[in-house]
């Protein structure tokens, strides 16, 4: 017995509908990946360039780091959808408590 996961009662609207979703879907996973690259290509440019000293260096590549994975969440992983709100609280909450360990040890050690 299969269930009829239908939104309404003409098939090809449905078909439709999710050929235009998934177009759409693909052309901003095309975009993303694209502005992964000229990030990468800038953390690149900001290692290769001397002008850069290491302090501003190191801070721009970990920001570079954070927006792209903030790409491969939303976009790759597909936590922009609905019904992935569980798997985001989890991910968040262990986010928060890796950040505050990292905040407590350097804290204790300073």
């Amino acid at each position: 017995m299969a269930a009829n996961h239908s939104n309404s009662a003409n098939p090809k609207v449905d078909l439709e509908y999710r050929r235009k979703k998934n177009a759409e879907d693909m052309k901003m996973q095309v975009i993303a990946f694209a502005l992964m690259i000229f990030l990468t290509l800038v953390a690149f440019f900001a290692v290769w360039n001397e002008d850069f000293s290491g302090w501003f260096t190191v801070p721009f590549i970990v920001l570079l780091a954070v927006v792209q994975l903030l790409f491969q969440l939303y976009y790759f992983m597909h936590m922009s959808h609905k019904g992935h709100e569980v798997p985001s609280l989890f991910l968040y909450s262990g986010v928060l408590v890796g950040l505050l360990t990292v905040l407590t040890f350097v804290t204790i050690v300073w």
